[in-house]
C-alpha cells in the first residue's frame, strides 16, 4: 500500500487569530480520535491541497507532526470558503490499524450499458458512495459498479450485486438500488413538458367585483328591505 505523508506543526493560535495563519499560507487543523486527545495543528495549505487530491476522504495518510512520531489518519471533509472554495479548516481522524473503522467509500462506474448505447436510455445513479466497515489496511479507494449488466429498462444493479473486497462489510441495505436505465421520453411526454403552465390568478380587483356581485341589491332599495322580503317569502 502506497504511503501518503502529510507534515504538520503544533498550533497555539486559536479562534479569530487563525485568520493570520491563513494569510501566511497555513491551514488550521485538528487531530482527534478514539482515545486520542484533541490537538490543534497547522498545515501548509499548498501541501494539504496536493495530498487531499491524492488521498481524498478514504485513504490512510501518515501524519508527521513536528517533534512527534507518525500517526495514521483519515482526512475528513474540509470546511471551505463558499465564495473561493479554498479550504479554511480540516479535521484529521486518527485510526488504530488493528481496529475496524466505519466510513463511506465512493462508487466508480465502469463499462457501457446496452440500454443507453442502443436504446437511447438515460443512466440513473441512485448512489455515489456506500458505507462500509473494515480495518484501515483493507479500506478500498473505491468500489466498481459495472453497468454492462444494464441491458434493458428492466435491469437494475443493487448493492448486493457489487463486488466487495475481502475484509470489507457493507452497512447499507443490500436491496437498495444503485443504478438503472430510464427509457427515453415519448413525443407526447415531451410535448406536455413544453406546454406552458397557465395559472388562474385572481386579482384584488376581481375579488372585489365578486364580493359586489354576491351582495348587490336592486337599485334604489336598501339591503334591509331586500332581506325582509326574502325572509317573508
Amino acid at each position: 500500500m502506497e504511503t501518503i505523508t502529510l507534515k504538520a506543526k503544533k498550533r497555539e493560535v486559536v479562534g479569530k487569530k487563525v485568520k493570520k495563519l491563513r494569510k501566511e499560507g497555513f491551514l488550521p487543523a485538528v487531530l482527534y480520535g478514539r482515545d486520542t486527545k484533541n490537538e490543534n495543528l497547522s498545515i501548509l495549505k499548498a501541501e494539504f491541497e496536493k495530498i487531499f487530491k491524492k488521498a481524498g476522504l478514504n485513504k490512510i495518510v501518515s501524519l508527521v507532526i513536528e517533534g512527534e512520531g507518525k500517526k495514521n489518519v483519515l482526512i475528513h471533509e474540509p470546511q471551505v470558503d463558499p465564495v473561493t472554495n479554498n479550504p479554511l479548516h480540516v479535521d484529521l481522524y486518527q485510526v488504530k490499524m488493528t481496529e475496524k473503522i466505519t466510513t463511506n467509500v465512493p462508487l466508480v462506474f465502469i463499462g457501457e450499458s446496452k440500454a443507453v448505447r442502443e436504446m437511447d436510455g438515460t443512466l440513473v445513479k441512485n448512489r455515489d458512495e456506500i458505507e462500509v466497515e473494515c480495518l484501515p489496511t483493507d479500506l478500498p479507494s473505491g468500489i466498481e459498479v459495472d453497468i454492462t449488466s444494464l441491458i434493458d429498462f428492466e435491469s437494475t444493479i443493487h448493492i448486493k450485486d457489487l463486488k466487495i473486497p475481502a475484509g470489507v462489510t457493507v452497512l447499507d441495505d443490500p436491496e437498495e438500488t444503485v443504478a438503472l436505465v430510464e427509457p427515453p421520453r415519448s413525443e407526447e411526454e415531451l410535448a406536455e413538458l413544453e406546454e406552458p403552465v397557465v395559472e388562474e390568478i385572481s386579482t384584488e380587483e376581481e375579488a372585489k367585483e365578486e364580493v359586489l356581485v354576491e351582495g348587490e341589491v336592486e337599485e334604489g332599495r336598501a339591503p334591509e328591505e331586500t332581506q325582509k322580503e326574502e325572509t317573508q317569502g
